[in-house]
């Protein structure tokens, strides 16, 4: 495919920016840093979860300078995140020490430790509330206050998934002691590990694995799940401590939801007889963000079926939905393609002349 430059093009990409800076700033407004970051927190989650980099404090001021342009702050976050050396890998992370803040189970209405709902919007009325136009300062204080003054627990559960496991009824999951695969040091390749998989999905636009996910739930694939346990909250991360083989120092806390999804599956015993389990699929991504958590779990279960929907190809599912890719691809057809295009039209001149 042929590219040409567009002459005096230099000056007139200095003048964009500057004019882009322009539009960026205009209005009396202000919005700051803190604010992004504290009023917009859903956002800041997407983010960090599709440049794979947790960052709130980068990814509010991404936000600030692309003008809340969701693709074009995942490329600046993705860009800035290459640029950083890697000094340590954490270790395992153990959910089931996650300090919850919400935990759901759609399979079971008793869980052990019971249903928190948490903050949630599947609650709500889902209508504009004018009154937060003339909300006060007075009024959020107050609010927060009632919240602040209230002593809390650390609050830690078990998996929903091991009342299932303990009964021999959850099918065992596969490469789960073997060692990560990093997507972002290695080119994938196919089939690939499931490690892979759940990283190029956690990374993967929000949209994107929805609507695959939507799309199986449609009858464009055999996936159909109940979701056995939906939780959030904060997770520690630790990395080993390099002096003391065996002691590890804890580095932060990070917010994550988890998602394991429940569906029937049969497999094959020694007997030949057909053993009817539980499958299991498995999403967990930065901050909160329930509806791509459960997208991934969709997925992850789908990609393990044989069949023709897209949901069951790997190589589609896996190579279409990077934002940064996906947008830079899209943003290539703005580039000037005269020479191309011209060649088409002369094709079609001579076709039509003769």
């Amino acid at each position: 495919m042929a590219y040409v430059a567009v002459a005096g093009g230099q000056e007139a990409i200095e003048e964009s920016i500057k004019l882009l800076k322009y539009y960026r700033t205009e209005g009396n407004n202000e919005l700051e840093i803190d604010t992004i970051k504290d009023k917009m927190k859903l956002l800041v989650d997407r983010v960090m979860s599709e440049a794979g980099f947790y960052a709130p404090d980068y990814a509010a001021l991404a936000l600030k300078q692309c003008e809340g342009s969701l693709e074009e702050a995942v490329f600046l976050i993705r860009a800035y995140r290459s640029t950083l050396s890697r000094n340590y890998y954490s270790n395992t992370v153990y959910t089931e020490n996650m300090r919850i803040i919400r935990r759901i189970s759609a399979a079971f209405k008793d869980i052990p430790g019971g249903q928190i709902l948490g903050p949630t919007y599947d609650y709500t009325h889902r209508l504009l509330n004018f009154d937060i136009i003339n909300e006060t300062k007075e009024e959020k204080e107050q609010l927060r206050k009632s919240y602040d003054d209230v002593e809390y627990e650390d609050i830690t559960f078990t998996r929903v998934s091991d009342l299932l496991r303990n009964e021999n009824l959850l099918e065992d999951t596969e490469d789960i002691l073997s060692k990560p695969f990093d997507v972002t040091l290695n080119n994938l390749t196919f089939p690939a590990p499931r490690s892979a998989i759940l990283q190029t999905m956690a990374r993967a636009d929000t949209g994107y694995i929805s609507g695959l996910a939507y799309s199986s739930l449609r009858g464009f694939g055999s996936v159909h799940p109940t979701v056995g346990e939906l939780r959030t909250g904060w997770v520690s991360v630790e990395v080993p401590y390099m002096l003391s083989e065996g002691e590890s120092i804890y580095v932060g806390e990070i917010l994550v939801t988890e998602v394991e999804s429940f569906v029937s599956a049969s497999k094959k015993t020694n007997n030949e007889h057909d053993e009817i389990k539980v499958g299991i699929g498995y999403g967990c991504v930065f901050g909160r963000n329930e509806t791509k958590a459960i997208s991934m779990s969709i997925l992850d279960r789908a990609l393990k079926i044989e069949g023709d929907s897209p949901v069951n190809d790997e190589e589609f599912v896996l190579l279409h939905g990077d934002s940064l890719e996906m947008n830079g691809f899209l943003s290539h057809l703005k580039l000037p393609h005269y020479v191309t295009f011209q060649s088409k039209l002369d094709q079609l001149r001579k076709k039509k002349g003769e």
